[in-house]
């Protein structure tokens, strides 16, 4: 009878150790992982430094222009700049302006025009006349 409870004993004495062992293997990988992967972190940065919409200007019968989506630019120089594109609202309606990014805030020429200046490489490059009822921009040609 002894020998059958020392097989027993044993058995489960390997069990118990192979259990043991696969659970340290277990943990030791896990403790290897990063809590969260290099680039999920980076574009949690990320989307916590873009900007906010923000209204920049405010004219007659509610019309408003806002900064909306953010792009981070740089200079030739190196220095780095955010340019911001920009949104007519008025009441419910909002009219995104396609490819014009700024870093000016739009002048408002009367109720349906605006003036905004095309930034790349963080200096101005062309001005522009958008409409307020499309968002579309038209350059605005130097007088001859």
């Amino acid at each position: 009878m002894s020998g059958v409870r020392s097989r027993s004993r044993t058995s489960i004495s390997r069990l118990v150790a192979r259990a043991i062992a696969g659970f340290g293997v277990i943990v030791a990988a896990m403790s290897c992982r990063p809590a969260r992967p290099p680039a999920a972190a980076a574009a949690n940065s990320a989307a916590a430094s873009i900007p906010a919409d923000t209204l920049v200007v405010a004219g007659a019968r509610g019309l408003e222009v806002w900064f909306t989506l953010a792009r981070e630019d740089r200079a030739a120089d190196g220095r780095l700049c955010t340019d911001r594109t920009i949104e007519i609202r008025r009441d419910t309606t909002r009219v995104a302006v396609p490819l014009l990014y700024t870093e000016e805030v739009p002048r408002i020429v009367n109720d349906t025009t605006l003036e905004a200046v095309l930034y790349r490489g963080c200096r101005p490059l062309a001005r522009y006349q958008v409409d307020t009822r499309t968002g579309q921009p038209t350059p605005v040609r130097p007088a001859s």
